[in-house]
Order: C-alpha cells, then sequence, then structure tokens
C-alpha cells in the first residue's frame, strides 16, 4: 500500500511539472512547482510508521540499513521509462526526512535550454578542467547532461562519469559512455577519479568536487590531457576559484595556482529564475574563459582582478550573471522583483521594482 501511495505522490510532481517531492516527518507532503513548495491536497502529516513505510518500499533492505547508520543516504530510483527520481534520505528534528528530484528522461540540448554560445564552445576542447557551479537547485545537471549529450553526438570519445547518484542517463551515440554511481559502483569519488585516469577517457565528468583529494585529482587529469567537467556550489567565476585553492593548505597553494592557470577553461556559474512570461524557470549564468590573461591572474593570486577580465573578455563570450539577469529583464522573462531578488548589485535594479515594493524595502533599509 504504501509502494502505491508513494507513487501517487510522483505521479502528482510529475502531472504539475514539479521539480521536487519532500516528504517530512510531522509535516504533509510538499511539492515544489516554479520554485515554490506547495502542500498535496488532502494529505494528513506523515507519521514516524508511514514515513518509515514509504521510504523503505522503494529502497533495498542492504541499502536503508546503510541509510540507518549514517543518517545520510543518496541514490536514484526509475518509477517508470519516464519518470527517475535522484533520492536524498535524512534525519531531521522531527524524525525522518526525505526529498526527491524529478530527473527529467529526455536530455534537453543546449539550444532547448538556451545556454549562451560560449557553452557549447567548451564542447569542442580537448583538454582542461571546465566548472559548472551553482548553489542546489540551480540546474547544474540539467547543463551537464546537455554538454555530455553534444559530445555525444558530435564525437567520436569515451566519456566517463562519476556522480552520485546517476541522474540523467545516457545511451550511446557517437561516443562510448561510461556511468558510474558512487557509491554502488565505487565507494567515493577519489576511488572512481583515480580510475577514471586509467581508462583511456576523453572526457571525465566528475558530478560534484568535494574535497581536496578529488580536487587534486581532477586537476591532474586535466593537466594529463584529459577534458574534466565538474561542480561546485560557488555563484561566480571569483568564487569558484578562490574555494578550489583554499581547499588546499597554505603550503601547496602556489602550486594549485599554477596548475589551475595552466588547465582552467571555464566557469559557468548558474542560476534558475522563475518566469513570468510563461509557467517554469529560465536559467542565468556568469561565464568566464580561460584565456592568458585570466591564466595570469590566477597565477598571481589576484582574482580581485577576474572583473576587469570579463569585462575585456565579453567577444570571447565571457558575461556577469547580472548582465545577464538584467538582460532576461529587459526581455520580460522574469519580473524586476526576481530580478532584484536573484542579482548582486541590487542598486542597478530597484529603479525598476514597483512603487509599492520601493516603498516597503526603503522602509526596511531605514
Amino acid at each position: 500500500m504504501s509502494h502505491l501511495l508513494i507513487h501517487n505522490f510522483f505521479n502528482y510532481l510529475v502531472e504539475n511539472k514539479g521539480s521536487d517531492l519532500h516528504l517530512s516527518q510531522g509535516q504533509p507532503p510538499k511539492v515544489r512547482i516554479s520554485g515554490e513548495l506547495v502542500v498535496i491536497p488532502d494529505q494528513e502529516k506523515l507519521t514516524h510508521e508511514t514515513m518509515h513505510e514509504l521510504l523503505t518500499s522503494i529502497c533495498e533492505p542492504h541499502v536503508y540499513s546503510k541509510f540507518e547508520e549514517e543518517n545520510d543516504l543518496d541514490f536514484a530510483y526509475e518509477m517508470d521509462e519516464e519518470s527517475r527520481f535522484r533520492c536524498n534520505y535524512f534525519i531531521q528534528e522531527h524524525g525522518l526526512g526525505a526529498i526527491f528530484r524529478l530527473i527529467p528522461t529526455e536530455i534537453l540540448t543546449l539550444e532547448d535550454l538556451g545556454l549562451p554560445d560560449a557553452i557549447e564552445r567548451f564542447t569542442r576542447l580537448r583538454s582542461g578542467l571546465v566548472l559548472v557551479t551553482g548553489p542546489t537547485g540551480s540546474g547544474k545537471s540539467t547543463t551537464l547532461a546537455a554538454i555530455i549529450d553534444y559530445i555525444n553526438r558530435h564525437h567520436r570519445y569515451h566519456i566517463v562519469t562519476i556522480e552520485e547518484p546517476i541522474e540523467f542517463v545516457h545511451p550511446n551515440k557517437q561516443s562510448l559512455i561510461t556511468q558510474r554511481e558512487v557509491p554502488v559502483h565505487a565507494p567515493n569519488f577519489t576511488t572512481a577519479l583515480k580510475a577514471a585516469i586509467r581508462e583511456d577517457p576523453n572526457i571525465i565528468l566528475v558530478g560534484e568536487m568535494r574535497d581536496l583529494e578529488t580536487i587534486g585529482l581532477a586537476l591532474s587529469a586535466a593537466e594529463m590531457g584529459a577534458l574534466v567537467f565538474g561542480t561546485l556550489h560557488t555563484n561566480s567565476a571569483r568564487k569558484t576559484i578562490d574555494r578550489l585553492i583554499d581547499a588546499f593548505p597554505a603550503n601547496q597553494q602556489d602550486q594549485v595556482r599554477t596548475m589551475l592557470a595552466g588547465s582552467l577553461r571555464g566557469v559557468v556559474a548558474q542560476l534558475l529564475m522563475k518566469r513570468q512570461d510563461k509557467p517554469g524557470r529560465v536559467p542565468v549564468n556568469e561565464i568566464l574563459v580561460g584565456n592568458t590573461a585570466v591564466s595570469a591572474i590566477i597565477r598571481e593570486g589576484a582574482t580581485h582582478k577576474l572583473g576587469d577580465a570579463i569585462v575585456s573578455g565579453k567577444s570571447e563570450g565571457m558575461q556577469f550573471m547580472d548582465d545577464d539577469i538584467f538582460a532576461k529583464m529587459l526581455e520580460g522573462k522574469v519580473s524586476a522583483q526576481e530580478a532584484y531578488m536573484k542579482s548582486s548589485d541590487k542598486g542597478r535594479f530597484a529603479a525598476f521594482l514597483p512603487e509599492d515594493l520601493k516603498k516597503t524595502l526603503g522602509k526596511l533599509g531605514s
């Protein structure tokens, strides 16, 4: 019965074009639709017993035992051919919790997503490091899937992906694709990345560069001739580079700057914004393209100068996040309020806000 119940929740999410299902002990089930959490109608608060039945109904016993030991669990679940979910189980203040992210089975193209041309140019590289960054839920996985699919359709490469869990399943097209899931196929990212370097890869996708050893191996793989795509939870090019370098002890940072200066080919920072012209969300991007000036800035440890490099690199496809947000606002795709909330330079967008909102913000600031 619980198995059918959780499928009912999944079906509600799919039918209402939501992105996430939230189950939390002590709360009714909720779904995220166009960025906002809403309660599923006619549902009561979830008890511990119901939560336990729901979570165990789609999880193998030995995997659930791992969750009981560690209080966190990530895995993928396929309800049917058209509905696949990234599942995260956790313990929260009031008991059990879980979030299920709907993974589209159709991999959208770069054109479908409306991403800048500079991102397509990254797919033509033969080696180096490209980072796709942004907060959780910013569409990084969707963008990376589109990048891998483009390469898969246009090049005869060996592509190795290391993910936790596997989200988009890529069929072999022109390329041979090897997808490995942590911890199912390898115990961790570090072990999988060490193995990937020995697997004759052209492309390596590292689902999350979360620790020093993984970052170091990704840099080494890029130096050795592979094209490496990785992700970080940062929201600008400068913060991304600072985060990579700061992950290392002070006595290693000069060496890391030198490695990064030689291997970084680009940073794509991404946010998703709620649309006002139609249902859904639209991505906005900050783009840094690795060139001689960027390499020199990284080597010198002068990341505060990256803004100047982006300004001078517009002809190469570089852009600031706020500029892309501003363009989407002028095109009518997002509201002035949404642009104001997601921007870094609030003053640039304040003049476009409705008068009543300006007054409210004025009161808050006084």
